[in-house]
């Protein structure tokens, strides 16, 4: 380190780390709309203030050995 050199000081950022993502708006479905949209592995939750969609089998290792287990059977 050269004490006699003076540190650059630039208030640039860098370019890529403007750029944002969009996400996708949740979908707000009635009861029958979501019992419609679930698929096998998924359950309906259904509390007074929300209906949610989930996985039965919260933890993906798990998902994909109970997926495994059944394309065996």
């Amino acid at each position: 380190m050269n004490i006699t050199k003076e540190k650059k000081l630039t208030n640039m950022r860098a370019a890529s780390s403007d750029t944002f993502e969009n996400m996708t708006p949740p979908r707000n479905l009635t009861l029958e709309e979501s019992l419609e949209f679930a698929r096998e592995d998924e359950c309906v939750e259904v509390t007074p203030e929300a209906i949610r969609i989930r996985k039965v089998i919260l933890a993906a290792n798990e998902r994909a050995k109970s997926n495994r287990a059944r394309a065996k059977a």
